[in-house]
Order: structure tokens, then sequence, then C-alpha cells
């Protein structure tokens, strides 16, 4: 029976599972769950496991708060579960060494522990940095609850290499370094067995093979034999992920958080084209909030993300509303908000370890294709948005042929209505001018003056000594340049920058 101190009322065991991809998420419940159990005093916790693996980063915060434990004895069990025949490879091993105590069901297995990094290309391996912080941490871990240190070590680095040796008759598994320590020492008697793992290899070990090694403490069938072997009088509680745990890990996924933003940036936009604030502004504001909202409730955001995010907002607002163009501030603005985005996908500022740099590399290229996505779904709507019903209410269909002062006859349009219109049709422009005033307006063409504002392509210019409204020429002239007068039409005087 393990030992631990027990209350006159029973023992109390909390079970929490960890199966499927070890997910920022999956820390969130465990350590939810954990602390749960033990303000309710549970004198063991056992993490039942059955994982292929997960994200380095959601790992170690895993590790790092089952060895904090105190007031509990912590159980690895590694069993099958209803979508996998039980595994504890990669983050789930380095979780299992973090347990004071392993079982294993028959027929599962650990191991291959080794750090990758996902990539186009699919998984490499982890660069020396990154493979050392595991290593030394999976070492630690198996110093701290007397788990056989060489066998952690061969489940994380491919260049060890371990061996089955007889250390005055008892069976160990050490690495070659440490059997040529030993057998240089002469302290004990030493007899080499076999080779477990040679260089270049990963070490996984079947139920069977770990309890030769001495990893685990038992090889137990069931969930009630590992309860019988904790002792009698046991009082057993089960975590299960909640609908919120399900629906947050859903959220907090890279391809949603890609789609969320996607859909979040293409809906602003078309809530700029239309008139007032709308369904399709509350929806892109929805987007955001979910982004925000979910990686919120794994503790990812703080003010810092928010502010950034409203930072890069105003931004855009002035490069729209305000300055002409496209510049300096509306590239800020979008610079901003992808920060914000970025850093509200992980739970670290500046990366210090090689495994950082590799989250913050997946973070921002989803950021990224989100953006280059968003471009190619607003072209694709500018584009076929006449021709989609649905957009009728934030498109512009109506063709403008004329102004105030009657079509220019210069136009494309009324040069081909001047060639298809019937012999002797005439067509007059009624600008509701006076004769006299358009004799005035022709006898301007020709004449010179300077622009009293910007010309937009309509203003003001002053032209031999008087104000008049005039219209650039399909140009965009500033205040206080000289222009001169091309052409009248109605009552439009029609100028060009000298």
């Amino acid at each position: 029976m393990l030992a631990v101190a027990q209350s006159s009322e029973g023992t109390k065991v909390w079970l929490i599972p960890i199966h499927g991809d070890i997910e920022p998420s999956t820390a969130v419940f465990v350590r939810r769950e954990a602390r749960r159990a033990l303000a309710q005093g549970a004198n063991y916790l056992i993490f039942e496991i059955d994982t292929f693996g997960g994200r380095v980063d959601a790992t170690l915060q895993i590790t790092s708060f089952i060895t904090s434990i105190t007031a509990a004895r912590t159980i690895a069990w590694i069993t099958p579960s209803e979508t996998s025949i039980g595994v504890s490879w990669s983050a789930g091993a380095i979780i299992a060494f973090a347990c004071q105590d392993i079982f294993m069901a028959p027929g599962t297995s650990i191991g291959a522990a080794a750090p990758v990094l996902a990539g186009p290309d699919g998984a490499t391996a982890a660069g020396e940095k990154t493979v050392a912080a595991i290593r030394s941490q999976m070492a630690a871990l198996a110093e701290r609850n007397g788990h056989p240190v060489g066998i952690g070590l061969a489940m994380v680095d491919f260049d060890v290499e371990l061996w089955e040796v007889l250390v005055n008759g008892e069976t160990r598994a050490v690495t070659s370094d440490e059997l040529l320590r030993m057998e240089r020492d002469g302290g004990a008697t030493i007899e080499r067995v076999a080779m477990i793992s040679e260089q270049g290899k990963l070490l996984s070990l079947s139920a069977g093979e770990a309890l030769h090694y001495g990893l685990i403490t038992g090889l137990l069938d069931n969930r009630e034999a590992l309860l019988a072997t904790i002792g009698p009088n046991v009082e057993l509680t089960e975590s299960f992920p909640s609908i919120a745990d399900t629906l947050v890990s859903f959220l907090t996924s890279g391809m949603v958080q890609g789609i969320l933003i996607l859909l979040g940036l293409v809906l602003i936009f078309l809530e700029l084209q239309s008139p007032g604030f709308g369904i399709p502004g509350i929806a892109g504001v929805m987007a955001f909030l979910l982004v925000f909202g979910s990686s919120a409730l794994l503790g990812r955001v703080d003010s810092l993300e928010i502010i950034l995010f409203l930072i890069g907002l105003g931004l855009l607002a002035v490069e729209i509303f305000v300055l002409p163009g496209f510049g300096v501030v509306g590239i800020s603005g979008i610079v901003f908000i992808g920060l914000s985005l970025v850093l509200s996908m992980q739970d670290f500022v500046i990366p210090r370890f090689d495994w950082e740099w590799e989250v913050l590399g997946r973070n921002a290229m989803v950021v990224f294709l989100s953006f280059v996505a968003s471009v190619i779904g607003i072209v694709v709507i500018a584009l076929a948005g006449p021709k989609v019903r649905m957009f009728d209410r934030i498109m512009l269909k109506a063709a403008i042929t004329g102004t105030a002062g009657g079509p220019d006859p210069d136009s494309p349009a009324m040069k081909a209505y001047e060639a298809s219109k019937p012999a002797g049709t005439t067509y007059q422009a009624h600008s509701g001018m006076a004769f006299e005033d358009e004799e005035v307006f022709l006898a301007l063409v020709g004449k010179s003056g300077v622009t009293d504002s910007v010309l937009r392509p309509a203003g003001r210019a002053l032209i031999e000594g008087r104000i008049y409204t005039v219209e650039a020429d399909g140009e965009f002239v500033e205040e206080g340049k000289d222009i001169t007068v091309t052409r009248v039409r109605g009552n439009r005087i029609i100028v060009r920058k000298v």
C-alpha cells in the first residue's frame, strides 16, 4: 500500500484524466481540478494519462504544477481510454515523470519524449537548446521522484546510449557514461547484460519493460486494482472536462483562431463600407471578442494585449477617416493589431527558450495567414459584390452620368450617345443658369488663376479678381497652385494645374 497521511474518514482519491493532445486548455483543466481536489482534502491525485503528446509550453506548465503539490501524493496511471490503446508518449512521458508513482496497464507504453518542431514539411527535431532544456527537466523530475534518470534521458535525447546492467545482482538501466564511470570506480560488481537503446534512437518502453527496469511502481489490470493498491476505504472522485472546457479548447486551436481573425477583419471592412453600424460590425466585434475572450480564460490575455489592439484600431480609424491615402499610420495600426493577436495566443511576451521561439513563430504565422486571407477575401468581395444580391445594401450600383451642370459632352457615355442618337436630335442641358452667366463663364476659357482651396476635384479658385467654384480635370490640386481654365460645361468651370 502506498504511504500517505490519511484522514479518519477514509482515503480521498481524486482522478483527473489527461487524454488527447496536450494543449494550453489541458493545463488550465489540470490545474483547476487539482486545486479543487486539494481544497477538499484529497490524499491522492491520480492523473490518468493517455496521450501521444502535445505542446511544450502546456506540458511544462502541467509538470511544474504537479511538482509543486505537497499536500497529496501524485500518481501517473497509464491506461487505455475509449479512443486509444493507452500510450504516454512525448509530453505524456514528461508528465508521468513529474508524478511520485507511475502505474501502467498491460499493453500500454511510455517514451519517445524528444521535443520536435512542427513545420510545413512535417515534424523535425528541435534545436540543441530546446533538447538540453527538456533533458535537464526530465533528469530533475526523475531525481526528485526516484525514477531511473538514464531512462528519462534516453527518452528525450537521441545521443544517449542506454544499457541494461547487473549491479551486485540488481537489474538497472544506466547510460553509457554512467556505466563507464561505475566500471572505472570499481566499487560494485558490474555486469553488462544488453544494450537497451543505441545512439540515434529514442527509448520507448512497454509496460512489462518499464516494470523490469524499475521505472514504474506496479503493473495493474484496471482502475479497481489501482485503488486496492492505495488502500481500503477509498473515496474516489473523478473529474470530467465540461462543455466549457471543450468549447475553450476548440476556440483556442490555431485553425479556429485564424478563422475568427479572418472573419473579424472582413466583417469590419464590410461595416466600414456601409452607413451606420449594423450586423457586419457587430459580427466582427463578436469574432474578436471570441479570440481575446477564449484566450483570457486560459490566462494569456492581460491589459497589454487589449491596449495594443485598441491603439491599432485607433490608428486605422485615423488613417481611414482623417488622413488621405494609406501610409505609415495605417501600417502601424495593422502591426499593433497583429502584435496584440499574437501575444493573446501565448503566455509570454519576449521568448527566452527555443521552444518559446517556436510558439511565437507558429502564432505569428497563424495571424499573418489570417491577414493575407482577409485581404484576399476583401478583394473578392470588392470585385464580386455588385453581382451578389446579399451585398445590394452596401454596394453603390448607380452609374453617375452627369452633375448639376449637366453631362460632360467629352465623356465616353455622351460620345456614345451622340453617335447613336437619331439625326437632328439635340441634347439640352438644364443647368438653371441665365444666358448672361454662361457667356461670362465661356469667356473664362484660357484664363489663368490660383486655387483658393484644395480641389478634390471641386473647390474654389481666384480668376481675374473673382472667386469661382471650379472643378479639376481628373486630378487633385493643392491650395495656392496656378491653374488654367480648359473648358466650360454648363455651370461647370473645368481647370487644370499649370
